[in-house]
């Protein structure tokens, strides 16, 4: 009977102690769990959300722009870069390669420019006339100096570009127009790819635009729209406009 008395005892005292044990380490209640879980996801998000990067460059850059003809484009490229060591050795450094839509034989190359004094130097250069002439160069280059103070690298699916130059009362004042007409210019498949002014003088601007819709750019572009615009912006006279398409960009 004693024994029995114990056992009991001992039995009722372990209960107790199980259910102690019980309330001392209570589960997380489902409000906890679900407050951790949303400080992980919004940590989650916050990590893995870049940061956006500007595409556009307002750093001004010196420009060397070069239009020629060629005899042959096949065999001109290859003379072209064969002489890349010359341009390096004048703080040239290449930068396009386009060739005309109405002649797929005139060439643009755009090359940026360490400085404008030796940029003209080199184009000056007996040497660079020799290269030109070997590598088929027909006729006299048409050679221009811009300063660019706007670009945007962004990753456009055209590799038609329309280069214009004009010549505006004020570059400025035309500057503040041209940015109005942005959205007719979406509207038209024509998007700004860099707009600079040349060396020589700051009243001739030098903009080039990619062509995400060749026939709506092309019709926008002897519109009367674009007309009224220009006359309000201040261009005097036509711009000159040249098509190409990039070939190669470096």
């Amino acid at each position: 009977m004693k024994q029995y008395s114990f056992t009991r005892k001992l039995l009722y005292a372990s209960l107790v102690f199980v259910f102690c044990s019980c309330g001392g380490n209570k589960e997380k209640s489902n409000d906890d769990v679900s407050s951790a879980e949303s400080s992980l996801a919004i940590n989650d998000t916050a990590s893995a959300v870049p940061a956006a990067v500007s595409t556009i460059t307002t750093t001004p850059q010196v420009m060397l722009i070069i239009r020629h003809k060629v005899a042959n484009f096949a065999k001109w490229q290859p003379s072209y870069e064969a002489h890349d060591s010359m341009r390096l050795a004048n703080g040239l450094h290449n930068y396009v390669i386009g060739r005309s839509l109405a002649d797929s034989n005139m060439i643009l190359v755009a090359l940026k420019a360490d400085d404008l004094e030796k940029a003209r130097a080199f184009t000056k250069n007996p040497n660079l006339k020799e290269a030109m002439q070997k590598g088929g160069v027909m006729g006299i280059p048409n050679i221009m100096f811009t300063t660019s103070y706007y670009q945007d690298n962004a990753i456009v699916n055209s590799s038609i570009r329309s280069m214009n130059i004009m010549t505006v009362k004020d570059a400025d004042a035309w500057q503040t127009a041209f940015n109005e007409g942005k959205q007719e210019r979406l509207d038209n498949g024509i998007v700004e790819r860099v707009i600079g002014r040349d060396a020589d003088n700051d009243k001739k601007v030098v903009l080039v635009t990619a062509l995400l819709d060749t026939a709506k750019a092309n019709a926008y572009s002897v519109s009367d729209a674009l007309k009224k615009r220009r006359e309000a912006s201040g261009v005097i006279g036509t711009p000159e406009r040249f098509l190409f398409n990039i070939v190669k960009r470096y």
